[in-house]
C-alpha cells in the first residue's frame, strides 16, 4: 500500500490476508492468555506430577470456561508437557586424604552394590568396612536399604564394636539423608562424603567390593535372598578370619585387629 499505492482490498488479496484481520488491532497473546496461564500454574504448583487432562478436569471443576484446545496450547507453550526434573545440588565436598588409620574404629567405609536373583528380582547390599584393619564389618542384603536401615545397621555394629570416629561414603541418596546425618551428629561421628565422581577417594571399600563381586555375586546364581545372605556370611567370615591380606603383612584382618587390641602387634603394614 505504501510503495505501490494499492488499495487495502487489493493489497490484502495479494498478501492472502483478510481485510478484517488487517483492521483488527494486534493483541499480545501473553496478555490474552494470562488468565489461563495463571490458572494452570496455580493447579500444577501444588500438584507437579499431574498431567494435562487431570489439570484440565480440575479447571473445569473450578468453573473455568476455556475449551481443551486453548488450554493445551497454553500448556505446551509453558513447557508443562515436558518432564520437569530438579537437580539436587550437593554442598561442596572436601577431599579427605586416604590415610591408613593406625587403629580399629578410626574410619568405617560404606558403599552399596547391586545385583539380581536368577528370577530377575533386583537386590542391594550395604557393605561396611573398617579401614584401619580392612575388616568386613557387615554385608547387609535386601531389596531396599533406605537411610533408616543404614542407621539400624550402624547401631547394631556400634553395640558390639564401638563407635567409629568417622564414616567415609559417597553421595548416594541413602548416605546424604538427614537420618544418617542426624545419627552421626548425635553420636559424635564425623561424616566424610567423597567428592562426586571420585570413587578412588573411597578406594579401600572399592577394592573390597571388587573381591566380593568376583567371588560371590558373579560366581553364583541365587534363587532367593536367603541364599545370598548365607553365602555372603560364610564368605565374610573367611575373608576376615582366614584370608591373608597383603596390606596387613599377609595375615587375616581379624588376626591383625586382635593383635592391635592386645598391644602385641609386630606386623608391618603397607597402604
Amino acid at each position: 500500500m505504501a510503495e505501490e499505492e494499492l488499495s487495502v482490498r487489493r493489497a490484502c488479496a495479494m498478501a492472502g490476508l483478510s481485510r478484517s484481520a488487517w483492521y483488527r488491532p494486534p493483541r499480545d497473546r501473553l496478555v490474552r492468555d494470562q488468565a489461563v496461564i495463571e490458572a494452570l500454574q496455580a493447579v500444577l504448583e501444588k500438584r507437579p506430577r499431574w498431567g494435562f487432562w487431570m489439570a484440565f478436569d480440575r479447571l473445569r471443576l473450578d468453573g473455568q470456561p476455556w475449551n481443551h484446545k486453548r488450554v493445551y496450547r497454553v500448556y505446551k507453550a509453558l513447557g508443562l508437557n515436558h518432564r520437569r526434573r530438579t537437580k539436587k545440588r550437593l554442598p561442596p565436598r572436601v577431599k579427605h586424604p586416604l590415610v591408613v588409620p593406625a587403629e580399629p574404629n578410626a574410619v568405617w567405609a560404606l558403599d552399596f552394590m547391586h545385583d539380581r536373583l536368577y528370577g530377575g528380582r533386583a537386590f542391594r547390599t550395604l557393605n561396611v568396612l573398617d579401614e584401619g584393619v580392612r575388616e568386613a564389618l557387615e554385608i547387609e542384603i535386601d531389596t531396599s536399604l533406605p537411610g533408616e536401615r543404614v542407621v539400624r545397621v550402624l547401631e547394631q555394629l556400634t553395640e558390639c564394636r564401638g563407635k567409629p570416629a568417622a564414616l567415609r561414603c559417597d553421595n548416594g541418596p541413602e548416605l546424604i539423608s538427614g537420618v544418617l546425618a542426624e545419627w552421626c551428629t548425635k553420636n559424635g561421628v564425623e561424616l566424610r562424603h567423597i567428592q562426586p565422581g571420585k570413587p578412588n577417594q573411597n578406594a579401600y571399600i572399592e577394592r573390597f567390593n571388587r573381591s566380593y563381586r568376583e567371588e560371590v555375586l558373579s560366581a553364583y546364581l541365587f534363587e532367593d535372598l536367603d541364599q545370598v545372605r548365607e553365602i555372603s556370611w560364610h564368605w565374610k567370615r573367611e575373608y576376615n578370619e582366614e584370608r591373608p591380606h597383603d596390606a596387613l603383612s599377609k595375615v587375616p584382618p581379624a588376626v591383625y585387629r586382635e593383635a592391635l587390641e592386645a598391644g602385641k602387634s609386630t606386623f608391618k603394614r603397607s597402604t
